[in-house]
């Protein structure tokens, strides 16, 4: 068995793209994957889609919340039970390209990289590209405070390098609080320089509302970075 890589996916009310999320990932050329996903009470056939999916795909376990908690404690209990040797994300709405995760792991195992990233295209609910995000080679704690510009469906990290890390327990933006916290003890991020994941913007999707997400990294550097 080669290097396992844990994929991340929380989700509440995904049935409308949950499935394409999963064949994306089915499609992978590399197949060492577990997907570990973790429903936040969703009211619609989230649950559903997914058990049945669980049980023609081995690599797929589903957990579920009792209350709904948000993405930070969803993904959490999903690093909790990772057997991976890597830990990547993907949310319920996103996508993948056929070669990602072969694509970054072999840069990250090549150049002995703990903490990758990569840039993205932006796609409406049809799945058609809308735009782009590209982003800097590398990045240390202090570039990312001024841009952060890690898009959590290409972030992924090495556990052998730094063990399991977890999200800080806020609403939104705890990916970001996660990356912080690995560039703390580590000097650089580095970027795998292709296009290898589609970021789904629709009406429904957390970073919908620009004012709001502001608000929420307002949050983040004064209540978890303690900035001033």
């Amino acid at each position: 068995m080669g290097t396992l890589v844990t994929v991340i996916t929380p989700t509440y009310n995904s049935q409308k793209f949950i499935r394409q999320t999963y064949e994306s990932l089915f499609k992978q050329s590399y197949k060492e994957w577990e997907w570990i996903v973790v429903d936040d009470c969703s009211n619609d056939d989230t649950l559903k889609i997914l058990e049945t999916i669980s049980l023609l795909d081995i690599r797929v376990r589903v957990y579920s919340n009792t209350v709904n908690s948000g993405a930070a404690v969803s993904r959490n209990k999903a690093i909790e039970v990772a057997k991976g040797d890597f830990i990547a994300f993907l949310d319920s709405d996103d996508m993948w390209l056929d070669t990602k995760l072969e694509t970054q792991l072999k840069f990250m195992m090549a150049n002995d990289v703990a903490f990758s990233y990569m840039p993205y295209q932006v796609v409406n609910e049809f799945g058609n590209k809308v735009g782009a995000r590209s982003v800097p080679s590398r990045l240390n704690y202090t570039d990312l405070l001024k841009k952060p510009s890690i898009g959590c469906l290409t972030a992924m990290y090495s556990v052998k390098f730094l063990g399991k890390r977890y999200m800080p327990r806020i609403r939104k933006r705890q990916d970001l609080g996660l990356w912080l916290s690995i560039l703390k003890t580590i000097d650089y991020a580095y970027a795998v320089d292709y296009e290898l994941a589609q970021y789904r913007v629709h009406s429904g999707s957390i970073s919908s509302n620009k004012i709001s997400a502001a608000q929420f990294t307002w949050n983040l550097y004064r209540n978890v970075e303690k900035m001033g």
